[in-house]
């Protein structure tokens, strides 16, 4: 297969695992990955790494997003929740309860897919841009607005909206475990609002000990995710939008050492890894994430957002490791850019 492209982004890995790869770097985490991962666990304990997903609470963080809604099933027109069966047959003794919800997927503890997050780039060379995503592949053709003609709630208005290409679910089918890697930024900025450069972060590395290698998947604890947890879902707009730390996607050292680590994919316990600037940039045009177009559009480096990550932290700190098994899948959902995760880390 010819590639989707003619020319492809500055500093990004296009190509690199074929024209119609949907994998990116997380074809770095193979099966010896894998048995890296399992050697790291010595102590047989686990952490779930997941918030509740009705956390944060309220839509402050993002007001496209909102708290899961659950309600019963309908059974003969009435809930069927707590549903003795009896009403259909006296001689049945069971009682049922069953559920569905409408889950922003992104809301809470989760995975980006690279349909989430696209550009407007020349990729065929003309002098035009077009909206691409990672690997060239195309809006419209690959991921696709839903036809505007449907009326009712906007989940019913837009439903149809798919990402033919680059779904969640390739990472999902991939299995998503492997080594993880934990970054502890709180032990040295605290809650401390901080953009942290190439140099710091280095400086990180070195303090800790902390060794990156290709195909590890790495974590960055800033204790955003406590924060959100001591609001009790009742968020303080000001608060979440000034606290705690995150990478300076600004800094080119800090991309290019993205790049040049050949880490598999980047989490956080903060809302988008990165902290996003609030200024202009130069030169123009610009994103206005550098850190999430350089991961996901240009590298195909998975993000994962407001995970819970202190309790692992604190125990590997504690104990003179940073390294454990990462079990991570997302949801297995055909088409969906994002998906919620109840991560596990086993040490």
């Amino acid at each position: 297969m010819k590639p989707r492209w003619k020319q492809r982004p500055p500093g990004s890995n296009w190509g690199e695992f074929g024209p119609d790869d949907q994998r990116g770097r997380m074809n770095l985490v193979t099966r010896e990955k894998v048995l890296q991962g399992i050697a790291e666990v010595k102590a047989g304990i686990t952490f779930c790494l997941s918030l509740p997903l009705d956390y944060p609470g309220g839509s402050v963080l993002n007001p496209r997003r909102s708290p899961p809604r659950l309600a019963a099933t309908l059974r003969g027109g009435k809930q069927n929740f707590c549903f003795p069966l009896a009403a259909e047959n006296p001689d049945f003794t069971d009682v049922v309860s069953d559920d569905l919800v409408l889950l922003t997927l992104q809301y809470s503890t989760q995975w980006d897919s690279f349909a989430h997050i696209g550009s407007r780039f020349d990729a065929d060379g003309d002098g035009e841009r077009e909206i691409v995503f990672y690997n060239g592949f195309r809006a419209g053709a690959d991921v696709r607005p839903a036809p505007e003609s449907r009326a009712g709630e906007p989940w019913a208005k837009y439903e149809g909206t798919q990402a033919r290409a680059l779904g969640i679910e390739n990472l999902a089918e991939h299995g998503a475990q492997g080594r993880g890697v934990m970054i502890d930024l709180h032990h040295h900025f605290a809650r401390r609002r901080h953009a942290v450069t190439y140099d710091e972060l280095m400086k990180v590395l070195e303090e800790d000990k902390v060794e990156i290698e290709a195909g590890d998947m790495v974590c960055l604890y800033t204790g955003f995710a406590d924060v959100i947890l001591e609001l009790e879902k009742n968020p303080d707009p000001k608060l979440l939008h000034g606290t705690c730390s995150g990478l300076d996607g600004r800094d080119a050292r800090l991309l290019q050492w993205i790049s040049d680590s050949r880490l598999a994919c980047l989490i956080a316990d903060n809302y988008a890894v990165e902290i996003i600037p609030t200024s202009l940039a130069s030169p123009r045009p610009h994103a206005s994430m550098p850190l999430h177009e350089h991961c996901i559009f240009k590298n195909g480096i998975h993000l994962g957002e407001l995970w819970y990550l202190t309790g692992l932290a604190r125990w590997l700190r504690e104990h003179g490791r940073n390294r454990f098994l990462l079990t991570a899948p997302p949801l297995r959902l055909p088409g969906a850019v994002g998906s919620p995760a109840t991560p596990i880390a086993t040490v």
